[in-house]
């Protein structure tokens, strides 16, 4: 396995040069950064390219790393806030390899769509739109795909409330479904823990 990732590893330094912002391994895993003006021709080229020809797209997930400004401990902890992660697979090489490329603009995140070069990103990156509200700039039909048509806000953003913004109701007087502002109080639940002496027969 190390001989492996060893391979993909020079390989994708050799071929791709420097488009490579960073390449980390980790848990017997490789994970390329890329530069969102990079990306979308690196993508064409770890498809296309003979000593890579990762032809599968597997996976496509939105990122918020808002959490890593926060105190946590990490190299992105001061980067861009937003990203997306691909996972792709080479059937031919037996490769496995996930790339991942930041928004530069953490108030309007956009980076290119993909799905152009793997068309299993379409519904992906309509997700990654829909939860992040990442704009995958050239997707044919970028519109939300799990919240519903009156949905305010991304839900998997870190900062979006627990409760969310609205809430959807039938109103019986009105005889349809209507949206009005979150009724609930937020609120903070404690566990509490009661210790019985002698619990379990241990003093």
């Amino acid at each position: 396995m190390s001989l492996k990732l060893d391979t993909l590893e020079a390989t994708l330094q050799s071929v791709l040069g420097d488009a490579v912002a960073r390449l980390d391994r980790e848990r017997g895993e490789l994970t390329l950064t890329v530069k969102a003006a990079n990306y979308l021709q690196t993508a064409a080229t770890l498809r296309d390219h003979d000593q890579l020809r990762f032809e599968i797209l597997i996976d496509l997930c939105g990122m918020d790393y808002s959490a890593y400004k926060d105190g946590a401990e990490s190299q992105f902890a001061e980067g861009p806030r937003y990203a997306a992660v691909l996972h792709l697979l080479s059937v031919e090489k037996n490769w496995r390899l996930r790339v991942r490329v930041f928004a530069p603009d953490d108030e309007l995140p956009i980076v290119a769509s993909v799905n152009p070069i793997w068309n299993a990103a379409n519904w992906f990156e309509r997700e990654a739109f829909d939860l992040y509200g990442i704009v995958f700039e050239g997707h044919e039909d970028l519109r939300r795909i799990l919240t519903d048509y009156g949905f305010i806000g991304h839900p998997f953003r870190k900062d979006f409330p627990v409760s969310g913004h609205v809430e959807m109701r039938y109103d019986a007087e009105q005889k349809r479904v209507i949206y009005q502002p979150v009724t609930i109080e937020p609120r903070e639940i404690t566990p509490r823990i009661i210790r019985e002496d002698n619990y379990g027969g241990l003093k």
